[in-house]
């Protein structure tokens, strides 16, 4: 069993070690009263792998006595001053469920202690005038002791301050401006920022440790090449690739979904640059992202169905909804959902999505540059966009040629593909090809968001079809069923006749001009 919460705090180096660096923050912005908390003597066992992966992610995971929160705790970073903290009980062995969710990171490697750090910690709570927790401040007086082969013991002092609830009582913007304030007050106090993340990279610098392993910057990708715009996009999304993943296997919001829109990224790029990357290297890695994708996508779409479905129904008048309809799509969606859930869990538990992970950390490490790497940008960008764009073209014609029916929404559907291409297209050559190429980016979104809204609307007939035909079978109205079908039906056929408009837009020569010449 785990538990999360995030945590928003900044590190500083106090002007004075003991008490004494513990400055009065009483009106510093909201700050009205600063009360003392308990002293705490803290024990922590850091565990990474032997060449610290983990760390080179700024990943912590460490086994922890003394204070309130004694147990495991995985730090995974978020966005500037934000992690999250998932904790599991004390045990002997790193717990199985942190083993999991650090697996992107560690690719099955074994975990092993790495440093142990004693702490004494003072604490100072940081209230408002209703008495109300803003913010702890802590000095902690810290020995760390390396266990690696080599390493020697380091011993410092640390000031802290951590906002309550994970981004403060009042929300993000708030506890963003208490944070600033506070440190406004301690650089006057001579209290700087600490140029460590954490106590364990202060540890494994000041103890002499091993540095965690780096992906070094790719040979013959010159700075301003085609090259380098491609490399520099690969790498942005095997990042969240590997990112996305413990938020994935916990099934946060959204999670699957974006790391399902890596996968795409991903393999469009390497698509639509074939003439900068050799397609002997990266075919085979679009086949295995493709496969991910695929294991993804069973639970992303179910995911979509759920919310279009229970949407539309929720909007419906009570007089027209008859019989258990919640319950049954309640019913429907456990039994499909859990089952998706667990197959996208499995596969990222297999050898083969861990030799995909290995084998784009390759491709960044030794790229299979062709001639055109280290050439003009604005040419070689300009036409893999074009090239996308007239695919894109080619399908919309296409689609059009063809009456109203299942092979059209085929069509229409092979489209929607081919406008994400133009757009992810688009997202790496931006860079070098600016506003041009991102006009035309926009007019292809625009053309995606009618496609999909299309094939959303023909996916959920399909399931409230089959859905008034299990209410049928068990002797429930079918009426409300039929009702949510008809009305997707209308959303069809409505986005077709909205289609054409948006597609002549997109197509003004206008938008290509700057990029043919």
């Amino acid at each position: 069993m785990t538990q999360s919460k995030r945590e928003t705090e900044r590190k500083y180096e106090p002007a004075t070690r003991g008490v004494g660096g513990l400055p009065d923050l009483t009106g510093t912005g909201p700050v009205a009263s600063v009360t003392e908390a308990a002293s705490e003597k803290l024990d922590a066992v850091y565990h990474d792998t032997a060449d610290l992966r983990l760390a080179g992610a700024s990943v912590t995971l460490r086994r922890r006595t003394g204070g309130a929160d004694a147990g495991w705790h995985l730090k995974l970073p978020l966005t500037g001053d934000t992690r999250e903290e998932v904790r599991a009980p004390l045990s002997d062995e790193v717990p199985e469920a942190l083993r999991a969710l650090v697996l992107s990171r560690t690719r099955g490697a074994r975990l092993r202690p790495v440093v142990r750090i004693r702490s004494r910690r003072v604490v100072r709570h940081l209230r408002d005038a209703q008495g109300a927790l803003l913010a702890e401040l802590s000095l902690d007086d810290v020995r760390a002791d390396s266990l690696l082969a080599g390493g020697g013991r380091a011993e410092w002092s640390e000031l802290e301050v951590e906002l309550a609830d994970g981004d403060g009582p009042d929300g993000p913007a708030a506890g963003a401006e208490l944070l600033d304030r506070v440190e406004k007050k301690l650089r006057k106090k001579g209290v700087v920022r600490s140029d460590s993340p954490s106590k364990l990279a202060r540890a494994l610098r000041d103890t002499g440790s091993r540095a965690a392993r780096e992906v070094p910057a790719p040979a013959g990708a010159n700075h301003a090449s085609p090259g380098a715009y491609v490399l520099g996009y690969l790498r942005e999304q095997v990042e969240a690739l590997v990112a996305l993943d413990p938020a994935v296997r916990r099934d946060l919001p959204d999670a699957v979904h974006q790391m399902r829109v890596t996968c795409r990224r991903l393999r469009s790029c390497l698509r639509s640059y074939r003439s900068v990357l050799d397609r002997r290297t990266t075919d085979p890695l679009r086949t295995e992202l493709k496969w991910l994708a695929g294991e993804l996508g069973v639970a992303r779409d179910q995911e979509v169905l759920r919310e279009r479905i229970g949407g539309a129904l929720d909007e419906l008048p009570e007089d027209l909804v008859l019989g258990p309809v919640a319950a049954r799509l309640r019913v429907w969606d456990v039994s499909r959902g859990g089952d998706a859930l667990t197959r996208t869990r499995e596969a990222l538990d297999t050898p083969r999505y861990l030799r995909l992970l290995d084998a784009l950390d390759a491709l960044l490490r030794e790229p299979p540059l062709r001639a055109k790497a280290s050439g003009k940008p604005a040419r070689t960008m300009a036409a893999a966009v074009l090239k996308e764009y007239g695919r894109l073209a080619g399908r919309m014609e296409r689609a059009f040629e063809l009456e109203a029916g299942p092979a059209r929404a085929t069509a229409l559907h092979e489209a929607r593909k081919a406008a994400k291409k133009v757009r992810y297209a688009v997202e790496v050559a931006r860079p070098a090809l600016g506003k041009p190429a991102g006009r035309l980016g926009k007019r292809a979104k625009k053309v995606q968001k009618v496609l999909g809204d299309h094939q959303d609307a023909v996916v959920a007939q399909e399931a409230l079809r089959a859905l008034a035909v299990k209410a049928h079978g068990a002797g429930e109205s079918a009426f409300t069923w039929g009702l949510l079908h008809g009305r997707e039906r209308a959303t069809a056929e409505a986005r077709q006749r909205e289609l054409p408009e948006v597609w002549r837009a997109a197509s003004d020569p206008s938008l290509r001009a700057p990029l043919e010449h």
